[in-house]
């Protein structure tokens, strides 16, 4: 596999694909192959319109309408392959803030420095501040980030799912 890399690097321009292997831990390429892998329902190395449909229908979404399949699709300056799909995810999260930056933002709201913040104080800061998250969006949080017994949020955990991606299964 070396020497691929070794020859797009070599006929790069403008750093093109190669580069999108630096920007990530070996750790997460490795993840992002196996999301691919699930993604690409036909296994032929290329997500297409019905990959995305079987894999959304494996997880209980009937009913997608083709224009949103289109406008995923469309995404991508071409076919999606694993580098394309990689690089993607890598100008998604270009705009995100470093995880230190974004762990100092939750810090203000955790003066006692405990790690966590009331799921209430979130969820009322989250739906009343700014860009107000929706009582879908709040639900979908919850899901992904439950609070513990006493109603906390570990913000630390959340901080690092959004930096790196979906936290380890241990």
């Amino acid at each position: 596999m070396a020497p691929k890399k070794a020859k797009r690097r070599a006929g790069g321009g403008e750093g093109g694909s190669s580069n999108v292997f630096s920007m990530f831990e070996q750790s997460q390429i490795q993840e992002y192959k196996e999301a691919f892998t699930i993604i690409d329902q036909n296994r032929d190395g290329i997500i297409s319109k019905d990959d995305l449909r079987d894999v959304l229908a494996s997880m209980g979404q009937l009913n997608v309408k083709n224009e949103e399949l289109e406008a995923m699709i469309k995404e991508a300056s071409g076919p999606i392959n694993f580098t394309v799909f990689l690089t993607m995810f890598g100008e998604k999260l270009k705009g995100a803030d470093p995880e230190d930056v974004i762990l100092s933002s939750f810090k203000v709201l955790d003066p006692d420095g405990t790690g966590t913040i009331k799921k209430e104080f979130l969820e009322e800061l989250l739906t009343t501040q700014c860009d107000r998250f929706t009582k879908e969006e709040i639900k979908n949080m919850w899901a992904a980030f439950p609070p513990d017994v006493a109603g906390n949020v570990d913000y630390k955990n959340i901080c690092y799912v959004i930096t790196h991606g979906e936290e380890k299964e241990e």
